[in-house]
C-alpha cells in the first residue's frame, strides 16, 4: 500500500498552515501599530483568525464596568442579538471556567460537553459537522483580564494544536491593544477631571472679579475682600508677603477692579535695577542731564499718570528717592532728572515688600512719615503653605500650562498631589510653578510619578538650605538642575539625579560683576558630583552635562580645571 500521497498532502497542509499562521502574526501586528481604536485592531484581528484559519465567530470577552460578569466586547461573525445574549459569570460555562482558572480550555466536540451552554450561539446556528470550541486567556502580567474564544470544524486537516497556539500568541498582542486602551482612557479621564476641576475654579474665581488668581482657601479671600474694599478708592496699599506669593498679581487685581482700570498699569520692581539707574527710570530724565542722554524720556510715573503704578521691594529705595516718593504721595509731581520744572501727575501707587519695614524704620533705613504714607492700609498675602487646598488648584493650572507650552500630554501619578501639598513652599506659588514645569520636562511616558517630584524637592531644598546659610556669592558650584535644560533628556539622565548628591546654588547678585564669567569659578567639590554624572551616563560628557544643568563647555572646562582624567569623560 503507497503512502506517499497521504503524506504529502499532511505535508502540504503543514506548509500552508504555518504560512497562514504567519500572514495572520503579521497583519495583525501592523493592525496593532496603525489602528486608531482598540475596536479596529480587534475585530481586524479576530476577522483574519476566521478568512484565514477557520477559527469562527472569534470573541472577546471583558468583565462589565457594572460588575464582573464576562461579556463580549468584540466579535467577528457573530450578530447583535447574539453578542448581547454572551454573558457569562466568573466560573460559568467554559468562557467563565477559564476567566477564572486562567488556563485554556479546547473543547473538541460542543455535542458531548455538559458544560458548554450554547448561551451566545444557539445549536441551529452552527454547521452540522462535529464543532469544536477553543478559549484562551487574555493575561496581563499574572491577571487574567478577559477570554478569546472561537469555533472551529472538528475534522479539519490543520491540527487543533496549531489553533490553540496561534490563539494563545493572539491573545497576547489583543492583552496589549487592551491595556494601552485602559491606559489611555485613564490618562484621558484623569485629564478631563483636572481640566474640570480648573475650569470650574477659574469660573468661580472670575465671577468674583479676581482676574486669575486662582484659590479657594480662607486666607486668599481674606486678601481678596481687603483689596475688594479698597480698589474703588485713592488709598495707598501695601502688599506685604514671602517672595512669591504674587504680590504683583494682586496689584493687578487692586487695579483692574478700580475706577482706573482702562488707564496704564505700570509695575517696576526697584531691587532688580541699579541704584544709579533706578532714579531715571523712576522719573526720567532731561536732554544731557548725563552721558549718553540724547533725549528727553518720561519715566515709569509719568507713563503710569492716570492709572497705577506698582512699586515692588519698596523696603530697598535708598533714603534719596524714599524722600521723592514722599513727594509724590503728598503733591502728585515729580522733576525728571537734570530738570527744574515740576511736573505734575496722577497716578495711584501701590507698593509691596517682603522686609519688615518697622524693623527698617527702627534701624533708620527707612522713612518713618513715608512709612505712614504707605501704611495706611496694608494687606498680607498669605505664603502657600498657610493656603490649604490651593496647592491642589494652582498645581493643575500649571500642568496645563506647562503641557500647552511644550507640547505635551503628561498627568500627575497617584500621591503626586498629596506629596505637593505636604512641602513647606518657601518660594511659595513661583518655586510650585518653577517645580511642575520641570516635572512635566522630565516625565517619563507622559507620567509624573512621586519620585520624579521628591527628586525636584530634594534639589529644591539643598539650593534654600545653602541660601538660607548666605553662601558667599565668590564661591561658584554646578548649578541646580532647571526646567529649561532637561527638555530631551533620556530616561537614564532623568533618573541619575535622583542618586546625585545634591548640589548648591549660588546667591544671584543682579548686575553682579562677575555675571558673565561663569567659567572661571570652580569648586573642588564639584568633581564628586562630575564623576557621578559620567557614572549615570556611561561616560557621556554631553548627558551628563545636561544632567548638571550645564552646557557641554562648562562641563569640559570643570574637568580641565580640576584635572579630571580625561578618559572618565569618553564619548
Amino acid at each position: 500500500m503507497d503512502y506517499s500521497t497521504d503524506v504529502n498532502v499532511n505535508k502540504n497542509a503543514e506548509s500552508d498552515a504555518g504560512a497562514s499562521d504567519l500572514t495572520v502574526l503579521h497583519e495583525s501586528a501592523k493592525l496593532i501599530g496603525q489602528s486608531a481604536t482598540p475596536e479596529i485592531a480587534i475585530s481586524g484581528t479576530l476577522r483574519l483568525m476566521s478568512q484565514m484559519l477557520g477559527l469562527n465567530r472569534g470573541r472577546v470577552l471583558l468583565p462589565s464596568a457594572i460588575n464582573d460578569n464576562l461579556q463580549i466586547r468584540y466579535s467577528y461573525g457573530l450578530r447583535d442579538e447574539e453578542r448581547r445574549l454572551g454573558i457569562y459569570k466568573i466560573g460559568e460555562g467554559i468562557t467563565g471556567s477559564v476567566m477564572k482558572s486562567g488556563q485554556p480550555a479546547v473543547i473538541q466536540n460542543i455535542d458531548e460537553e455538559q458544560n458548554y451552554l450554547f448561551r451566545a450561539v444557539d445549536r441551529e446556528t452552527l454547521p452540522d459537522d462535529v464543532v469544536a470550541f477553543i478559549a484562551v486567556p487574555i493575561m496581563d502580567g499574572n491577571s487574567t483580564i478577559g477570554v478569546l474564544a472561537a469555533h472551529r470544524l472538528r475534522m479539519r486537516p490543520r491540527a487543533i494544536d496549531s489553533d490553540l497556539m496561534i490563539l494563545r500568541i493572539l491573545s497576547t498582542f489583543i492583552a496589549q491593544i487592551i491595556s494601552i486602551n485602559n491606559l489611555i482612557k485613564e490618562r484621558t479621564s484623569y485629564l478631563q477631571e483636572e481640566n474640570r476641576e480648573l475650569k470650574d475654579a477659574l469660573q468661580n474665581k472670575s465671577g468674583e472679579n479676581n482676574h486669575g488668581i486662582l484659590g479657594e482657601s480662607q486666607a486668599v479671600r481674606d486678601a481678596l475682600r481687603q483689596i475688594s474694599r479698597v480698589a474703588d478708592t485713592v488709598v495707598t496699599v501695601l502688599l506685604t508677603g514671602e517672595s512669591g506669593t504674587g504680590k504683583e498679581r494682586f496689584s493687578q487685581v487692586l487695579h483692574l477692579n478700580s475706577s482706573r482700570r482702562d488707564q496704564p498699569f505700570v509695575a517696576i520692581n526697584c531691587a532688580a535695577i541699579p541704584e544709579q539707574l533706578l532714579e531715571s527710570e523712576l522719573f526720567g530724565h532731561e536732554r544731557g542731564a548725563f552721558t549718553g542722554a540724547s533725549a528727553s524720556k518720561k519715566g515709569k510715573i509719568e507713563l503710569a499718570s492716570g492709572g497705577t503704578l506698582f512699586l515692588d521691594e519698596i523696603g530697598d529705595l535708598n533714603m534719596e528717592l524714599q524722600s521723592k516718593l514722599l513727594r509724590i504721595l503728598e503733591n502728585q509731581v515729580i522733576q525728571r532728572v537734570g530738570g527744574v520744572k515740576d511736573i505734575p501727575v496722577d497716578v495711584r501707587i501701590i507698593t509691596a515688600t517682603h522686609k519688615n519695614l518697622q524693623e527698617a524704620v527702627n534701624k533708620g533705613t527707612f522713612r518713618l512719615d513715608l512709612f505712614y504714607r504707605l501704611n495706611v492700609f496694608p494687606i498680607h498675602l498669605p505664603p502657600l503653605r498657610e493656603r490649604a487646598g490651593d496647592v491642589r488648584i494652582l498645581a493643575s493650572h500649571f500642568l496645563l500650562s506647562a503641557n500647552t507650552e511644550y507640547s505635551r500630554y503628561t498627568v500627575f501619578d497617584k500621591g503626586v498631589m498629596e506629596r505637593l501639598e505636604t512641602y513647606n513652599w518657601p518660594g511659595n506659588i513661583r518655586q510650585l510653578e518653577n517645580v511642575i514645569k520641570r516635572s512635566v520636562l522630565i516625565s517619563l511616558e507622559g507620567i509624573i510619578t512621586v519620585t520624579d517630584i521628591e527628586m525636584i524637592l530634594r534639589q529644591e531644598s539643598a539650593i534654600n538650605e545653602h541660601l538660607e546659610a548666605g553662601q558667599s556669592s565668590d564661591a561658584f558650584s554646578l548649578p541646580a538642575f532647571s526646567a529649561g535644560q532637561s527638555e530631551g533628556l533620556s530616561p537614564v539622565q532623568s533618573r541619575a539625579h535622583t542618586s546625585l548628591p545634591p548640589v548648591p546654588q549660588p546667591q544671584s547678585t543682579a548686575y553682579s560683576s562677575t555675571q558673565n564669567r561663569p567659567y572661571s569659578w570652580v569648586r573642588k567639590d564639584e568633581a564628586e558630583a562630575i564623576e557621578e554624572a559620567l557614572k549615570h551616563t556611561g561616560g557621556n560628557k554631553t548627558r551628563a552635562a545636561a544632567i548638571l544643568g550645564m552646557t557641554p563647555r562648562q562641563f569640559r572646562y570643570r574637568i580641565e580645571k580640576l584635572g579630571l582624567p580625561m578618559n572618565l569623560s569618553r564619548e
